[in-house]
Order: structure tokens, then sequence, then C-alpha cells
């Protein structure tokens, strides 16, 4: 008799209770903003809840799409090719922000760099898993295998950095080179990486005097309390006056228009502020415990592409989640990365979600149950 295909419940429970400490928190975030700004409290809230609406059935239909129907070519590469239209197209469209990174769908928006880490992380699944089957070139070939990987990696990541969205394009930087390292990448190519790197970011940070004055408000950030240093500081303010248990919801200061993103990239520190301490473990709690699933999940998956994929998608997650805490904290150098499920965006949630209906999917095809 068949065993009944059952996903992951913790990470299923996990990623729900994400989504719903994502929305109370938007809207306690964004409630006097968007009334000033709008007109309304509630606008906000209505597009975070509207955007997870979308992903949860984006999720859930995943889940239940057998993840080996995606590993056909021409699904990777069609998915790939309206990536890159969708990257390119971005620059013809009025900037947001002094950006080109929105693609605006009515009152709503899509970001297609957030949907390009998926593609990403599925384009290399397949192509690690065809590299890595018995008999073939293996990941270390380098013009079979490590070329083709690296000209397509680099022509998104360009794209994505020419918005321009640094933290972004080293995230997806990132994600191929977690997968990598689990297919077996020499420590050699690992080190000429990181030295090629070195120069790389170095230039593209001094080149920009924002990026240079971000890094340099970094290491002291009273020096421009003012100017670059004041969302640092007002976020560190936000988390050191939570406290232990928090000023109570809905009852933060700093969201009252001294902490610039509020509700977006720095909605930690409204965490940490009105939940407090406590509020802040529970995050970290969530967090490991969907890389804990997603490990195991890819861990146990019946095939390379699984691995690699379940991998990707954890990584993607919990990375961007950790440079997400360590930008509010002050451990890194301020950078626009959203808090995964949490922060307010849609291009964001979506891509989220959508990535966690495939891991959860890969849960259900392990070959053993997950324990």
């Amino acid at each position: 008799m068949p065993r009944t295909l059952q996903p992951d419940r913790r990470l299923f429970g996990v990623t729900l209770t994400l989504c719903l400490i994502g929305a109370v928190m938007v809207f306690s975030a964004s409630a006097m903003t968007a009334r000033q700004e709008y007109g309304n409290a509630y606008y906000f809230l209505v597009r975070q809840l509207l955007w997870t609406a979308i992903g949860i059935a984006g999720m859930l239909w995943l889940m239940r799409t057998d993840y080996h129907k995606l590993r056909q070519p021409r699904v990777i590469f069609s998915a790939l090719s309206l990536t890159l239209v969708l990257l390119v197209a971005v620059y013809f469209l009025d900037r947001s922000h002094e950006t080109h990174r929105w693609i605006r769908l009515g009152p709503l928006s899509l970001q297609p760099s957030e949907i390009a880490k998926l593609v990403i992380i599925f384009y290399l699944a397949w192509f690690l898993e065809t590299r890595c089957a018995p008999r073939a070139p293996g990941v270390n070939n380098l013009p079979r295998t490590l070329l083709p990987i690296l000209g397509t990696v680099l022509l998104v990541t360009v794209l994505i950095y020419k918005e321009p969205d640094l933290g972004t394009a080293c995230m997806v930087f990132f994600i191929a080179a977690v997968m990598l390292f689990v297919a077996g990448l020499s420590y050699r190519y690992i080190a000429a990486a990181v030295l090629a790197a070195i120069p790389v970011v170095y230039i593209a940070i001094a080149s920009t005097p924002y990026r240079l004055q971000r890094v340099q408000t970094f290491f002291s950030p009273g020096s421009d309390p003012q100017g670059h240093g004041f969302q640092l500081l007002q976020s560190l303010i936000a988390v050191g006056s939570g406290g232990f248990t928090g000023v109570g919801l809905m009852e933060s200061r700093q969201k009252l228009f001294f902490l610039p993103e509020a509700h977006t990239d720095f909605i930690f520190s409204v965490i940490c502020e009105e939940i407090g301490f406590i509020g802040a473990i529970v995050i970290l709690t969530l967090f490991a415990v969907y890389g804990w699933r997603g490990f195991v999940a890819a861990m146990k998956a019946p095939d390379d592409f699984g691995r690699f994929l379940g991998i990707g998608v954890t990584t993607m997650v919990v990375g961007q989640a950790l440079i997400n805490l360590s930008v509010v904290l002050g451990l890194l150098p301020t950078k626009g990365i959203p808090l995964p499920f949490i922060s307010y965006g849609g291009s964001s949630l979506l891509g989220m979600l959508l990535a966690t209906g495939v891991l959860l999917n890969i849960s259900q095809q392990a070959d053993a149950d997950v324990t």
C-alpha cells in the first residue's frame, strides 16, 4: 500500500506563523505613516494581506505539485528567459526611490530581482544534477560546469546590481556559492572566488558615495547622527527601548516618524521595541526551526535535484533573515534586505512563499519520513 505523502507540518506551521506575525507587525509599524500619507491606516496592511493570500495560494499549489515536473529544461529555461526579460524591462520604466527595481501592476508592483533568486536556484539545481550524475563531467570541470554557471549567475547579478541593488545581487551570488559548495566545489576554486570578489566589492562600494558613507557610518554611527548614521542609531534606540518584555504592541515610539523604513527593512526594530527580548527570541527560534526543517528535507530528498533545490531555498530564506537581523542590530552596514515573511513587500513575500511551497513538496517526496 503506497505511503500517503505528507508535508513537513513544522515547516508549514512556522511559515504561517511568520506570515501572521508579519501582518500584525506591518500594521503596527505602518498605521501612522499610512494615515498621514494615504489617509487610511490600513493601506499597507491590506496590500500585505493581499500578497499573503496570493503567496499562500501559490505555496499550496506548489506543495501539491511534484517538484520533478519543474526539472524539465523547457520549464527551467522559460523561467530564466522571462526573468532576464523582466530584469531588463525595469530599466525602461520610471524610477522609484531613485532605482529601477519595480514593475507596476495597477495598485501593486512586482520586483523581478526577488523572483530571480528562486529562478536561479531552480537553474542551478537542475544544472548541478546533470553535472554530478555518473559519468558526468563533475562540478569542478571548469569549461563544462563552472563557466556556464558563472556566466548565468553573473548576468543576473550584474542586471540586479545596475538597478542598483547591491544587497540582492550579493544574495544571489551567496546562494549560488552555497549550492556549489554542497555539490562538492573544490576549495581552490572557493579561495579563488573569494580573492576575486574582494576587489570587486571594494570597487562597488568605493565608487559609489552613498555606499562608502554607509560603510564608514557602520564603524562610527555617532559621527553622522543626523545623516547616514540616523537610521542605524534610531534602530538601536528602538531595540534597546524594548527591554525584556517590550513597551507593548502598537506602542512603539520610534515608528512615529523617527525610524525610516519601520515597516519594511527595519521592522525587526519595532518588534524588539514592542515585544522586547521575548519577541526577538521568538523570531530567531522560528527562523532556526525553518532552517532545521529545510535542511533535513533537503538532505532526505530522493535525488540530487531535490537536494540542491532544498539547500538553495533554505539558504535564501535563512541567509536573508540573518543579514536583515545583522543590519538592524548594527552587525553589518545598512542595506535594504527585507526580513522574510515579515517585512512589508509583496514581491519578497510572494517569492518566499513560492519557494517554501517547493520545499514542502520536497519534504513530501523524501525517501523516509522527515523526523
